[in-house]
């Protein structure tokens, strides 16, 4: 593999996961991972632009912004890019009413869409909410439409809590499309465009920027897809397997978010 000086030349903005990266959530709050608030402050005293790049669709953008505050990170809700708000835009656009199966933290996210008559149906990470009666309610939704349309928000297989991995959105998504024999539309990594919508707001050029992130399908496969770099950090769901993946290899894996700002600082925008 090229050295480190090699792989990160010319980086100008970094794209951050949050769950896994910066902490490991749980009911009570969760807690961060360490030196991830310090990685982050030094990141942002650098020359780099930084904005974090998140697929949780349990908590409202706010929501999250605000815990992440209380564990001391230096974070607003306007460097965030979030899966429920960019939904909720693709809903108005295109007129239309979802059926939700979500978690009542992220509902205030869709306070504004109407959603009586539904004419398709929102998946996001619903935890305790999905029930076989909400699932099946789901399932009856999109059968009962001549046109399906199945929006979910990001595609993980699992995430890691302080309790343990946990099962994620991309499972029960699954499940809807096998039964009712449709392609569910991707609103979150690995969505390319939700990368280039970051990246748009990062305001860099896909080759001037690198994800640091836990998943090596989502984070990772995502990132390098549209033309980016990807670390992979050894915290959250990483697995020792990822490193030996069959599909993606990632540009660098560090033991966890400090050691790669020590890497960018020390070799980025050379």
């Amino acid at each position: 593999m090229a050295s480190w000086g090699e792989r990160l030349a010319g980086v100008r903005g970094v794209l951050l996961d949050i769950s896994g990266v910066l902490y490991d959530g749980s009911k009570d709050g969760g807690v961060p991972i360490p030196g991830s608030v310090e990685a982050v402050a030094r990141l942002k005293r650098s020359q780099l632009k930084v904005r974090f790049c998140t697929n949780d669709s349990q908590n409202s953008r706010g929501d999250l912004v605000g815990l992440l505050r209380r564990h001391g990170f230096d974070i607003s809700e306007g460097e965030v890019t979030a899966p429920a708000p960019a939904a909720s835009l693709i809903l108005k656009e295109r007129g239309l009413r979802p059926h939700l199966l979500i978690q009542d933290g992220v509902r205030s996210e869709f306070d504004q869409i109407d959603t009586s008559n539904p004419n398709c149906v929102v998946i996001a990470d619903a935890g305790e909410s999905f029930s076989y009666q909400n699932m099946n309610e789901a399932f009856r939704v999109l059968m009962d439409l001549e046109s399906p349309v199945l929006i979910s928000l990001g595609k993980g297989r699992y995430y890691k809590e302080t309790s343990g991995l946990m099962l994620d959105v991309g499972a029960y998504m699954k499940a809807l499309e096998y039964a009712c024999g449709i392609e569910a539309e991707v609103v979150g990594k690995p969505s390319p465009e939700y990368f280039q919508s970051a990246l748009k707001e990062l305001g860099v050029e896909a080759h001037e920027a690198i994800m640091i992130g836990d998943d090596i399908v989502g984070d990772v496969g995502g990132a390098q897809r549209c033309g980016m770099r990807a670390l992979q950090v050894r915290t959250g769901k990483f697995r020792p397997s990822d490193e030996r993946h069959p599909d993606v290899k990632a540009d660098g894996y560090v033991d966890n978010l400090a050691e790669a700002v020590d890497l960018l600082l020390q070799h980025a925008d050379k």
